[in-house]
């Protein structure tokens, strides 16, 4: 590209800088970034060469020269992203007896679908997020799917994640009344309290929050179902035995339905929470490994609590929570300490809904948000108050079959989307003078 214009020398700078902005008005509204590459003068001209990279490649090489913080910065994104999936019904074992186990050997072709959709989702959100981090009119769901099917979204989302957020504060009731005997009321009351407190902290403040609470999660977990493996591994065998139990806990009539559908349920309603928590990350880097390792966690510990639920089938395939009858079968202080870390799990999960809810219908921070915060805690406090197990067998496979086109069109937009190319355009940039 050729600017030209004929200026006193001594203005030439002044005009450089006006003839620039004129001529790359586009490049510079989506923040490209230029540098100068070369400068010549001669008696007559001044000739600039300008180097011009994408701004996805300007990002990336911003990132290089923050490499000290990256993987700081990348674990607490991971841990921020696991928060959205190990509420109640996965730290439970809930979802992973009715998506997973419940299929019999068959589970673990699901586990390596969702390995595949979870990596494919979970980067293409996050990295979308961060993209669009400047565009205070982006609605991911409209970005996705178009206007017509992301306006339903927008709207269906939300009303969708209430009673979700029922499940998961009946989880905690469930929890502490398994293993304390303390009343179910009491355990959903104090849950539905501690959620709307998160909420009133800010959605900063809970990313800090959450992004502690969910490894130690992931980390119990994959405790419990390592130690479970190696001592109940002579039951694997039998697993075949207990087909029909284990069927009459399966979310759909197909094990691969079962497998989109668990996909459908985790990133429809936490599409939301995932490009928001894009959107704060420093830079595109750790938007992506946080969702890569975060998908890495969860995945992992899906398969060892799937292998231990199946081992003891006979017992698991009965109960509401499951994991927590393996954490007492170890030990019953590995069994107390794991309740407490199921009723955090089911904190940070929830709180991030709470969020996901407040945000679309109000804005945070204000008198209404207060209100709409206190009337949904409320809210899903009494639905909460329904059996358990049965809510996640309800609500959840139905989540699930309303998402599947919503993650279909973000798989697709995300093979789609093709990484910027390493290479540098170069513009010329000359400015005559008299």
């Amino acid at each position: 590209m050729i600017v030209s214009a004929v200026v006193p020398r001594k203005e030439a700078g002044y005009l450089f800088i006006d003839a620039l902005f004129q001529a790359l008005l586009n490049d510079i509204a989506r923040k490209c970034a230029f540098f100068i590459d070369e400068q010549h003068e001669s008696s007559n001209r001044v000739i600039i060469k300008l180097r011009y990279q994408h701004p996805a490649m300007r990002g990336l090489s911003m990132e290089a020269s923050q490499s000290g913080h990256d993987i700081k910065a990348i674990l607490k994104y991971a841990g921020a992203y696991i928060a959205w999936v190990v509420g109640s019904g996965f730290a439970t074992g809930q979802e992973i007896l009715q998506f997973f186990a419940s299929y019999g050997y068959a589970s673990y072709v699901i586990i390596l679908l969702n390995l595949i959709g979870f990596l494919i989702l979970g980067q293409t959100l996050l990295t979308t997020g961060y993209e669009q981090k400047d565009d205070e009119s982006f609605n991911h769901y409209r970005y996705f799917c178009g206007n017509k099917l992301g306006t339903v979204y927008s709207w269906l989302v939300p009303i969708i994640l209430m009673p979700v957020m029922a499940v998961l504060i009946s989880g905690s009731g469930a929890t502490l009344y398994e293993y304390y005997g303390i009343s179910h009321y009491i355990g959903s009351a104090l849950m539905a309290l501690m959620v709307l407190g998160a909420y009133l902290i800010g959605f900063e403040r809970l990313i800090k929050v959450v992004s502690m609470v969910s490894p130690v999660i992931i980390l119990f977990s994959l405790i419990i179902g390592v130690i479970t493996l190696f001592k109940d591994f002579h039951n694997m065998a039998e697993i075949g035995q207990y087909g029909e139990i284990l069927a009459e806990k399966q979310s759909s009539p197909s094990w691969a339905l079962s497998s989109i559908l668990y996909m459908a349920l985790t990133f429809l309603g936490g599409s939301t929470y995932y490009t928001a928590l894009g959107a704060s990350a420093v830079n595109r880097k750790s938007a992506r490994w946080g969702a890569i390792i975060g998908t890495l966690a969860v995945i992992l510990t899906i398969t060892f609590m799937n292998t231990s639920i199946l081992l003891n089938a006979r017992d698991t395939s009965s109960l509401a929570v499951p994991t927590l009858y393996l954490a007492k079968k170890l030990s019953y202080v590995l069994g107390a300490t794991f309740s407490i870390v199921l009723i955090l799990g089911i904190f940070s999960s929830c709180s991030a809904m709470m969020w996901t809810v407040c945000n679309r219908f109000t804005k945070e921070g204000t008198k209404n948000s207060k209100v709409f915060a206190t009337a949904l805690a409320v809210g899903a406090f009494l639905l909460g108050l329904l059996p358990f197990s049965e809510l996640v067998g309800v609500f959840y496979p139905f989540i699930g079959y309303m998402g599947l086109a919503f993650i279909a069109c973000v798989i697709y937009k995300g093979l789609k989307k093709k990484r910027p190319q390493a290479s540098l355009k170069t513009y010329n940039v000359e400015l005559d003078h008299e």
